[in-house]
C-alpha cells in the first residue's frame, strides 16, 4: 500500500488506526485520516504521527485502501462526496453496521472493489475480531491486503454477508456484554473487601486466561467450566446461583436482540 485512508476517527476508527500504527504494517506517513473534529485530529496526529485533514476528498485521493469508519446514516453522504476521487482499483471498506454491500454499490457502482467488515474495539490492543465480506470484484491479492490490515490488530474471518448480523451480535457488540460482566465481578469483589483497582486486575486476568484456554485447548466451554467445579465446592455453588438467576438466558436474549436490531438497520 502506498496510501491507506480512514474516513472517521470515532471510537472504532481510532482503535483501528492505533492498531495499524502499532503493528507497523504500513509507515505512518502513508496513513491519512479525515474527521470533522479538528480536536480529534490534533490528538491523533500528536499521539500516532499520522496525516490528518478535515477534507474527505483530500484524504482518500489516490488511496489504495479507503476505510469508512463513520456512523451508518452518514455513509451515503460521505460516498456521494468522495465517489469522484476514488478510482476503480481502490479497495473501499465499510465498517458501519447495517450498511450492506449493495447499498455502497448503488452509489459507487457495481464495478468497484467493496468490502463490508465488522471489527470490534479490542483491535485497540491488538486483539480485535473482524468479519470480512467481499463483493465479487475483490480478487485474492485484494483480499490478502484487507486481511493483513485487520489481522494486524487481531484476527479475522472471511464470511458470507448473510452472517453479518450474527457477527455483530457475537463479536461486534459483545465486548460491551463482557465489560458489564467484568464490572459486576469487580463490584462483588469490592463488596467482599478488595480495593477496586486490584479487583479489576484479578477480573481482567481471569477473563483473559479463560479466553486463552478456550482458544488454545479447543475444548468445549462446558468442559472447561467442569474442570473448575469440584464436588460440593465453591465454584459449583456460584454456577448454581448464575443458573438460578438466568445468566445464560439473559446473554442469549440480549444477543438475539442485538442481531434483530442489526437486521432492522439493514432493512431501512
Amino acid at each position: 500500500m502506498n496510501k491507506l485512508c480512514f474516513i472517521g476517527a470515532g471510537n472504532m476508527g481510532s482503535a483501528m488506526i492505533s492498531g495499524v500504527v502499532k503493528s507497523k504494517l504500513i509507515d505512518r506517513d502513508k496513513i491519512f485520516v479525515s474527521n470533522k473534529s479538528e480536536k480529534k485530529l490534533n490528538d491523533l496526529k500528536e499521539e500516532l504521527k499520522v496525516n490528518t485533514t478535515t477534507d474527505n476528498k483530500k484524504a482518500c485521493e489516490n488511496s489504495d485502501v479507503v476505510i469508512l469508519a463513520v456512523k451508518p446514516h452518514i455513509i451515503p453522504t460521505v460516498l456521494e462526496e468522495i465517489k469522484d476521487v476514488i478510482n476503480k482499483e481502490a479497495i473501499v471498506i465499510s465498517v458501519a453496521a447495517g450498511v450492506n454491500i449493495s447499498d455502497i454499490e448503488k452509489i459507487l457502482g457495481k464495478d468497484h472493489k467493496i468490502l463490508r467488515v465488522m471489527p470490534n474495539t479490542p483491535c485497540l490492543v491488538g486483539e480485535g475480531m473482524s468479519a470480512i465480506c467481499p463483493n465479487e470484484n475483490i480478487n485474492d491479492d485484494d483480499l490478502k491486503i484487507v486481511t493483513d490490515i485487520f489481522n494486524s490488530f487481531g484476527k479475522s474471518e472471511v464470511i458470507d454477508e448473510s452472517l453479518m448480523d450474527c457477527v455483530i451480535g457475537v463479536s461486534g457488540s459483545s465486548p460491551a456484554y463482557v465489560f458489564m460482566f467484568m464490572e459486576a465481578m469487580a463490584d462483588a469483589a469490592v463488596q467482599t473487601g478488595m480495593k477496586r483497582d486490584m479487583a479489576y486486575k484479578f477480573v481482567a486476568q481471569s477473563v483473559l486466561g479463560a479466553s486463552k484456554m478456550l482458544m488454545e485447548t479447543h475444548k468445549h466451554p462446558g468442559e472447561l467450566k467442569d474442570m473448575v467445579c469440584s464436588p460440593a465446592g465453591t465454584t459449583i455453588k456460584a454456577v448454581g446461583v448464575l443458573e438460578k438467576y438466568g445468566l445464560r438466558n439473559a446473554v442469549i436474549q440480549a444477543q438475539l436482540a442485538c442481531v434483530e436490531k442489526s437486521r432492522e438497520m439493514s432493512e431501512k
